[in-house]
């Protein structure tokens, strides 16, 4: 359980943090930026259900988006404690093979009620939409420094992980899309139309 009863400590005035195995990491290091980065993204789909949550024909997403905002702290939980092997007196959150099923199973339901693609779709259309398209390129952007992660050495990010991030972004693109539905259909770029 967590239990925050300070918010600040002075322990990262050095430039440093702590890990969730106590080890202590410089703030810029790749592993702080990952879970920063997919700290980032879930401030981002918080935003975008500021319209999901309002509009009652949004609710199955406002669902979904809630659902994915709790593992995106269970995914922030996995990066911040390294798989070391060590002992650490208790058992780490991981994301598991089930979190990453059920996102294919909610990107399906969503993709069911849409229209194939005919053309790229240009970020925009309701704020919803808008707020999630940001979520998603935030998505594609911790995907990169997690897979950068790795392949560092003496570092380790898990299958279930890396599939995980890189779900959720065809989650969050689908999304946008199914939230568009009802604001009249996908922005599609038009290639060239401003020459």
């Amino acid at each position: 359980m967590v239990k925050l009863n300070k918010i600040y400590t002075r322990t990262g005035d050095d430039g440093s943090t702590g890990l969730g195995d106590g080890q202590r990491r410089r703030k810029y290091d790749l592993r702080v930026a990952s879970y920063g980065t997919v700290d980032e993204a879930n401030a981002a789909i918080g935003m975008a259900r500021l319209s999901t949550s309002s509009d009652t024909g949004q609710s199955t997403l406002d669902a979904i988006l809630g659902r994915i905002q709790n593992d995106l702290f269970d995914l922030g939980a996995d990066l911040c404690t390294p798989d070391t092997g060590r002992d650490l007196g208790y058992e780490p959150l991981r994301i598991v093979d089930a979190q990453v099923k059920r996102i294919e199973t909610e990107i399906d339901t969503l993709n069911a009620d849409l229209e194939p693609l005919k053309s790229f779709v240009l970020p925009g259309g309701s704020p919803a939409a808008a707020h999630l398209h940001l979520a998603r390129t935030i998505a594609r952007r911790a995907e990169r420094q997690m897979t950068q992660l790795a392949v560092a050495e003496g570092e380790h990010v898990s299958a279930a992980a890396l599939q995980y991030i890189n779900r959720l972004s065809d989650l969050l693109f689908v999304a946008a899309r199914w939230a568009n539905l009802s604001a009249g259909g996908d922005v599609l770029w038009v290639p060239g139309a401003n020459r």
